[in-house]
């Protein structure tokens, strides 16, 4: 990765198998044991040769930590 870049990375994490189904729509996808799965992402830019993320979950977790 060059000093200037962004990118995003989009883990998913699942209960179940990690193998996935795309639907007719051709973006929709689903795991293939149908059990629940969490996407998330980061923006991430690259300068003077380190990480800088960009997103941020804050605003997330302040709202859930008022319930």
């Amino acid at each position: 990765l060059k000093s200037g870049m962004t990118i995003a990375i989009e883990p998913m994490i699942n209960l179940g198998k990690r193998q996935l189904v795309f639907e007719k729509d051709g973006w929709t996808t689903r795991t293939i044991d149908r059990l629940p799965s969490a996407h998330f992402e980061h923006s991430v830019a690259v300068r003077k040769g380190k990480a800088d993320i960009l997103s941020t979950f804050e605003y997330i977790e302040e709202v859930l930590s008022k319930k």
